[in-house]
């Protein structure tokens, strides 16, 4: 029987619920104010703390009520009031209740409530909409569609610490593009938020610093003109210097860091200033220990790897600070003993978390191995971290992919890394792997540590070979993103690098003639050049050179043709002019530039440049082709001499760059001997 009755009372209790609820609504409907009034902070008192109660007043209207009687100019202040300060109730339940209440035009409306003058509604409304921009389901975009908006906000700033602990909330949630923080910048953000880093609230302080990071990161204007502020007679910077005390708590004395790394990477501080070298290193350095919170020690990972990510000398200061290297190692043994952690709640969210602090290890140990030998092998010697990376780049989480996959690109610039580690713990593998299906941001930075993989000196590269991988090369540089063409076509040009003639074979032949044509007139100079080192790696030795220009000769002469006529760089005439130099020490394929007139000219021209790079790969296509030793030598050397090139060669001789000077001599020599 008790199960029968179960149902039953379940939607009996529901009911009255709902019947409660309605009861609260009804009353917003009341023809007489006061019992209007009344209703409204029985309604505040009701939902506090109670998301099933704010739930089904939501369902039930009461929102749109709500705000009607918060924009009544016949409402009483005090009404207007208690609405606002329900409305933040109900904005503080679940997801959802945000949604329904952007839904209802809460924002516009709250908005509209500020431009009273009483401080106490400005102030509830401040606080609802604060609520409702931090919420993540909340579109930042509504806060800049009225430009009347954000000068307006500047101007409250000045009312009372509620507001400044608001409106900076506020904008530092809402910051999130470079046209945001210019929208800040032009209504004088930083001249407004500035003094309130000195103000006596803590909150305050807080907020300001935070919009100062959001405002800087990535932006120059904004840096540069931070550097020059004065808070009470002292310089920003040094007052940022002060909040990432030790004393302080560890949220301030990480934004704090947080914004002098981004006016260090936005130009506005030296890399070697003591600020940065003596104090903002260090902090994020400790915010890494094991003391630390799980977010702290991400976040400050994270911004040390952005800190040093372009500056040796950084990078050489982290990895002996505080055994910075070693003491990463325990992000990948996160958390070691549940009993450490006695919060259940917390246990529970930092194993749900414990994946970032993989990622921001994978991006600090990137960033802290890019440019220094030494610190790559600490790296790679740190307790298993080959294994851990090879494992990186199966996880789940595409962010921790990327993470690995870009730290193992940052070890794989070490030769002796690719002759050593590399090769014992087969990390082509899985990287090959992870090449077959992954986002482009995957592919980009995957496909970059291959072409280092397929160096001639890696002993990865002959199981890569060996692999299929060809064919997949071909297909990257098929691609949209301009960052693939360019990897695939450098990781053939490596591959093509001192090959056999039948891996070249088997390049031209996946590639197609057809797509080696297009890449040579790709928009992107750097996917061009690329692919002009791929043809000339393909051009060298002389059967190899004979056997692609018999097939493909016609082709590839117009192919040179048309870029030594288009409007390239010098870098790009120079590698063309050693493709023909290549194609002219060929035993046949010299044939294809001899029986052509307009090459010729073509090379003459070049050989008169002004630029020396062109005049000495033009003079060596010359030289190519009158070489004593081979065959038909005698009837060039003819040829050339009545087309002027000698008279050219003599010239040369005189030419004030040493090298120019000796190759023009070694050429004549052939006419001499």
């Amino acid at each position: 029987m008790a199960c029968l009755l179960e149902a039953p009372l379940r939607i009996s209790v529901l009911s009255e619920v709902t019947a409660t609820s309605r009861h609260y609504v009804d009353r917003l409907f009341d023809p007489d104010p006061q019992n209007v009034l009344q209703g409204v902070i029985d309604m505040k008192n009701a939902v506090i703390g109670n998301n099933k109660q704010k739930a089904n007043l939501i369902v039930l209207g009461a929102v749109p009520r709500l705000l009607y009687l918060l924009q009544q100019s016949s409402s009483t202040l005090e009404l207007r009031t208690e609405c606002a300060v329900v409305l933040g109730s109900l904005s503080m339940g679940t997801e959802n209740n945000i949604k329904s209440l952007v839904d209802c035009h809460i924002i516009p409306a709250l908005l509209q409530g500020l431009l009273c003058s009483d401080l106490i509604f400005i102030e509830a409304c401040l606080r609802c909409l604060r609520t409702v921009f931090i919420s993540p389901v909340t579109p930042v975009q509504l806060l800049y569609t009225d430009p009347t908006v954000i000068p307006h906000l500047m101007s409250l700033l000045s009312r009372s610490q509620h507001t400044q602990e608001y409106i900076t909330q506020i904008f530092a949630h809402c910051c999130k593009t470079p046209e945001h923080q210019t929208v800040l910048f032009n209504h004088g953000a930083i001249q407004n938020i500035a003094p309130l880093l000195i103000s006596p609230s803590y909150k305050v302080r807080m907020q300001a610093l935070k919009c100062f990071s959001v405002l800087a990161y990535e932006n120059a204007q904004v840096s540069m003109t931070l550097v020059n502020v004065l808070v009470d007679g002292e310089q920003l910077s040094q007052v940022f210097v002060r909040m990432m005390q030790r004393d302080k708590p560890i949220e301030m004395q990480l934004t704090a860091a947080k914004c002098l790394t981004y006016m260090c990477r936005a130009g506005a501080i030296r890399t070697e200033d003591n600020c940065i070298v003596l104090k903002t290193l260090p902090c994020l350095v400790r915010m890494c220990s094991k003391e630390r919170l799980l977010e702290e020690r991400v976040e400050g990972a994270e911004t040390l790897a952005y800190l040093m990510e372009p500056d040796i000398e950084l990078q050489r200061i982290a990895s002996v600070t505080d055994h910075l290297v070693s003491m990463l190692a325990d992000y990948f043994k996160y958390p070691s003993s549940v009993s450490a952690i006695t919060d259940i709640k917390r246990l529970d969210h930092d194993l749900k978390h414990a994946h970032e602090l993989r990622q921001a290890a994978f991006k600090l140990y990137a960033s802290l191995g890019s440019n220094d030998e030494d610190i790559r092998k600490k790296i790679t010697e740190t307790e298993n971290m080959m294994d851990r990376i090879v494992s990186g780049l199966s996880e789940s989480s595409i962010k921790v992919r990327l993470a690995a996959v870009r730290c193992l690109h940052s070890l794989s610039r070490s030769v002796q890394q690719l002759r050593t580690s590399f090769h014992d713990h087969a990390v082509w593998k899985p990287l090959m792997k992870l090449l077959q299906n992954a986002p482009d941001e995957v592919l980009v930075m995957a496909s970059s540590t291959l072409c280092n993989l397929l160096l001639e000196f890696s002993p990865s590269k002959e199981p890569i070979l060996e692999s299929g991988v060809i064919e997949l090369l071909c297909s990257l540089t098929q691609s949209d993103s301009s960052a693939l063409r360019v990897n695939g076509i450098w990781a053939l040009m490596n591959m093509a690098f001192q090959a056999d003639q039948k891996v070249k074979v088997e390049i031209v032949r996946a590639l197609g003639t057809e797509q080696l044509f297009r890449l040579l007139s790709d928009p992107d100079t750097n996917v061009l050049m690329k692919t002009l080192g791929l043809l000339r790696n393909l051009l060298s030795t002389r059967p190899h050179i004979d056997q692609i220009m018999s097939s493909h000769g016609k082709q590839i002469m117009q192919a040179v043709t048309l870029i030594l006529e288009g409007e390239h760089s010098i870098e790009v005439k120079e590698q063309t002019l050693c493709i023909l130099a290549n194609i002219a020490d060929g035993n046949t394929a010299k044939e294809l530039i001899m029986t052509n007139d307009d090459m010729l000219q073509k090379i003459k021209y070049y050989m008169g440049h002004s630029n020396v790079k062109l005049q000495l790969a033009a003079t060596f296509c010359i030289s190519n082709l009158i070489w004593n030793e081979e065959d038909g030598s005698q009837e060039r050397q003819d040829k050339l001499r009545e087309m002027g090139f000698v008279d050219i060669l003599h010239k040369l001789t005189q030419a004030s760059d040493p090298n120019l000077c000796d190759r023009a001599k070694t050429a004549m020599q052939q006419y001499l001997a």
